[in-house]
């Protein structure tokens, strides 16, 4: 895997087209495709991943996808090449852009909905983005990338405040944004800093003592699995699950609150309306175990799933996405009946944005999710209707 990725992340979206191509010629046998599965929320290089977009398609499609979905951070700058790659490996795709709105001023203000990390703010996904409307988004969410590496750079000084005594140190310019595909259109994110974080403790103290100078050093609560992953010194991503742990443990020592970058729940719906994508919020739910081990036990909106719902059918949100692999069993019965009362549409994607991660969610071979295959191929068609009456229009 590791070859095939380091090919088609390479040089520029023409190339690693190109590149796509000649894998796919040279290839001797089709992998199997499972239709039971689906996967609308993969995200790719130009928010956090370790795939380029084309490198998405490829991986998605070895793994038995027959339809990859798109959804970066703040950023759609990969949608061109996402699509690209898809026509070539025939497969059909999906595109959108997830993102944090405020909560401000509506019955939500004050409470933790479905951001681990701060109150009154939710994530959100546009889905099924008309392909007229690609550059028209990423203008708009251009000035709030800015922002966000306005307050990136100031949790930089806080990491750095923390690491100073311990002799570490990160530089935005030179440790961060090389990480990124900022300067193509996509975003920064927490998870950059960390990863940055990261490599600078691999390089400065080696593997083997990091997980005693996260416990001892930085006063980090580890589990055993975390533990395990830190000593687990010969796996390929070790970078990636260092990064994980990170994440569970270290963002609430450096954090501060999103404001500038953050749309209006209000305006996002009305950008939702203005380029015909679907409104869709993202469900988190209580978590008792993370599944990918970047998140703690932690409360989220599952005690108000009432209200929520109320003020998501008053926003004009048409859809919620989740993940079936994340949640208990009670927790998705009790979603989906809440989606079919409320006439919610259900979309399914698995949070891609590791190495190890499977594309594919098992789950969705039961019976009780079988609709949300359906759901994507209804994505799929409304994404393609509704590019083409745009087309139609500006003719």
């Amino acid at each position: 895997m590791t070859e095939k990725l380091k090919k088609l992340n390479k040089g520029s979206a023409g190339e690693r087209i190109e590149t796509l191509e000649k894998l796919l010629k040279n290839e001797k046998e089709k992998p199997p495709i499972f239709p039971q599965y689906v996967n609308n929320h993969i995200h790719t290089n130009f928010s956090f991943s370790p795939y380029s977009p084309t490198a998405a398609v490829y991986f998605a499609r070895k793994a038995g996808l027959q339809t990859a979905g798109l959804m970066d951070h703040d950023s759609i700058a990969g949608a061109y090449e996402f699509i690209k790659a898809g026509e070539i490996a025939g497969m059909a795709t999906t595109i959108g852009l997830e993102c944090r709105v405020s909560l401000k001023g509506t019955a939500l203000e004050g409470r933790r909905v479905n951001n681990p990390d701060q109150i009154s703010c939710a994530y959100m996904a546009l889905h099924g983005l008309p392909h007229t409307q690609i550059e028209y988004l990423q203008s708009v969410f251009a000035p709030l990338r800015e922002k966000r590496n306005h307050r990136n750079i100031k949790m930089l000084k806080n990491i750095n405040e923390l690491l100073a005594p311990k002799g570490l140190a990160l530089d935005f310019e030179k440790d961060v944004l090389p990480l990124s595909n900022f300067k193509l259109g996509g975003s920064v994110t927490e998870r950059h800093l960390l990863f940055a974080l990261a490599k600078k403790i691999e390089a400065k103290l080696g593997k083997n003592k990091i997980a005693h100078f996260l416990q001892n050093e930085l006063s980090l609560s580890l589990n055993p699995k975390q533990i395990e992953d830190l000593k687990d010194i010969n796996h390929p991503f070790y970078s990636y699950k260092l990064l994980g742990v990170l994440k569970a443990d270290l963002v609430e020592k450096f954090y501060l609150d999103a404001d500038e970058e953050l749309l209006h729940i209000s305006d996002l719906a009305q950008l939702a309306k203005e380029t015909g994508a679907i409104f869709c919020y993202a469900y988190l739910g209580d978590v008792f175990e993370s599944v990918t081990g970047d998140k703690k036990a932690q409360k989220f909106e599952d005690d108000y799933l009432d209200l929520l719902f109320d003020v998501l059918k008053a926003q004009g949100v048409k859809a919620v996405t989740y993940m079936p692999s994340r949640n208990t069993a009670a927790q998705l019965k009790r979603l989906q009946e809440m989606c079919r009362n409320r006439g919610f549409m259900e979309i399914s994607g698995e949070d891609i944005n590791s190495p190890g991660q499977s594309f594919i969610c098992e789950q969705l071979a039961q019976p009780q999710f079988s609709h949300l295959v359906k759901a994507t191929w209804q994505l799929i068609k409304h994404e393609k209707e509704e590019t083409l009456r745009q087309l139609n229009a500006i003719n």
